[in-house]
């Protein structure tokens, strides 16, 4: 059985579940047996390294909690120890009234000073805000039987989890409602990072973390093996250390996402997320310094909420539009020649009031907005069909003209017929270039500051409606005049003759 089909195993046997109902749910509890069962090989992978070093290593988890313990305890021939081995009702009760309530109480420990970047803080703040959701001890029987056969140190399987989890999270976006909010379309993901082509050893940013696509993202294509393909070197070992543990940071205003975030990133092989959670918009950006600035910002901020005006005061520029607020935020803690790619909705392009034109001449005047992707409707299906852009900009002086590109693949976006790699492929192929094509073209900031309209208007489908010269235009209305006069002539003897 490979590791997929074990997964599809897994959430097929949730799903019967009395306490499970929908992907949002056997997501999360899938989420929390994977993760038990990684920290386990984990450890047992350190304690290795610590025999072969010569050194003590002490176990994050007590030997009650571990998961060859209660989990899936074993004979001496290495099968599971069916005496030993908890089920039903008795293994509900252990998870819920002892294991549970064992993890959780590392939360106190992340309160009182342990190490932001131990395994210790991270255990709290993951399950801090989980909880057991599967009624049936049987059930889960099942679940940490099949758990038990895969093998987190070995690298491929490793590899193949982390694709196999990000399906996972797109099945609780293509779910709709409350899950799409954070997830983002990965051909969109890696698009924005192929064209942002983030360094190892730039921390990186996102504000509005979601399932942390972007941060998981930007590690794949910083990860050594790819990274050799694309530079022809190995990562330094200082760069390998900062990409596993200083690299990526971000906030998550809900708890699910959080938790969803902090263990992609962490089944993806990043060791330490800085990842936290709060609401990033209850920070008031006049008290960021240089040194809470980011290298690299990637984001999809929520749009179409609502903010308080005591949130709104955090804000030089105030506005209820949570995507103006994210804006600014986004602008204020980006390093000095930083780089920037923020997912908008269309409206924050268009619309020329107040709040919106005063944000946008700001982002004119003192950041350059070099690039537009504007992207097709329908790439948020089914949460959302709103149009949307990604706006690309560094903190490195005004800007001097932006480079529009226009995604308009052929058939229209459907649930079903999702945006690909392939639809996005030309822009990637053109961002460095900024070439003139019937897709791309180039508008003077200037021009742009006249009403702070930025909204992508391809020049090439204006040119369907060229201009006559007078005498054409005079051919064409005697024209249309004499076919108008003689459908009036037919009508008149079709009424005569009744």
């Amino acid at each position: 059985m490979s590791l997929q089909q074990k997964i599809d195993r897994i959430t097929d046997i949730l799903r019967r579940d009395d306490g499970i109902s929908g992907a949002m749910h056997y997501t999360e509890q899938t989420s929390w047996v994977l993760f038990l069962k990684f920290l386990d090989d984990y450890e047992l992978g350190k304690e290795d390294d610590a025999v072969l070093s010569g050194k003590d290593y002490q176990p994050v988890l007590d030997d009650e909690h571990r998961w060859a313990y209660w989990a899936c305890p074993k004979t001496t021939d290495g099968k599971l120890d069916l005496a030993r081995a908890k089920t039903g009702d008795d293994l509900t009760d252990y998870v819920n009234n002892q294991l549970f309530p064992y993890l959780k109480s590392f939360a106190n420990a992340a309160a009182t000073g342990a190490d932001p970047k131990s395994f210790t803080y991270k255990i709290g703040a993951i399950f801090q805000y989980l909880d057991n959701k599967v009624a049936s001890g049987h059930t889960l029987r099942e679940v940490l039987d099949i758990a038990d056969t895969l093998n987190f140190q070995s690298d491929d399987e490793m590899f193949e989890l982390s694709q196999v989890y990000e399906s996972l999270l797109q099945n609780m976006g293509d779910a709709g409602g409350y899950a799409g909010e954070y997830y983002t379309p990965r051909p969109v993901v890696r698009a924005i990072v192929k064209a942002i082509n983030p360094q190892p050893l730039e921390k990186i940013y996102d504000a509005a973390a979601g399932s942390c696509g972007f941060l998981v993202e930007a590690f794949e294509y910083n990860k050594p093996t790819p990274f050799k393909k694309r530079t022809g070197r190995e990562l330094t070992s200082e760069e390998y250390d900062f990409q596993r543990v200083d690299a990526y940071w971000g906030f998550e205003k809900t708890s699910l996402a959080y938790v969803m975030g902090m263990m992609n990133m962490i089944l993806h092989g990043i060791e330490s997320p800085n990842l936290f959670r709060g609401n990033t918009l209850t920070q008031n950006i006049r008290d960021i310094q240089e040194k809470d600035r980011y290298n690299v910002i990637l984001a999809n901020p929520p749009f179409g909420g609502k903010e308080k005006a005591q949130i709104q005061q955090n804000f030089p520029i105030q506005s209820n539009a949570t995507e103006l607020l994210f804006l600014q935020h986004f602008m204020k803690t980006l390093k000095s020649s930083g780089k920037a790619a923020i997912v908008l909705p269309e409206g924050v392009l268009f619309q020329t009031n107040s709040a919106f034109k005063q944000v946008k001449q700001e982002l004119l005047e003192n950041f350059n907005l070099h690039t537009i992707l504007s992207l097709p409707a329908g790439v948020f299906l089914p949460y959302s069909g709103v149009k949307t852009n990604v706006l690309f900009f560094e903190r490195s002086g005004g800007t001097s003209d932006v480079w529009y590109y226009e995604c308009e693949p052929e058939q229209k976006l459907t649930k079903n017929k999702p945006i690909t790699d392939e639809h996005l492929k030309e822009f990637v192929e053109l961002y460095n270039s900024r070439e003139t094509t019937e897709r791309s073209w180039t508008v003077s900031a200037r021009k742009l500051a006249e009403d702070y309209d930025l909204a992508a208007k391809n020049p090439a489908k204006q040119k369907d409606t060229e201009h006559l010269a007078p005498s054409d235009i005079l051919k064409e209305i005697r024209t249309k005049e004499k076919l108008v006069s003689g459908l009036l002539d037919e009508i008149e003897n079709l009424l005569a003759e009744h």
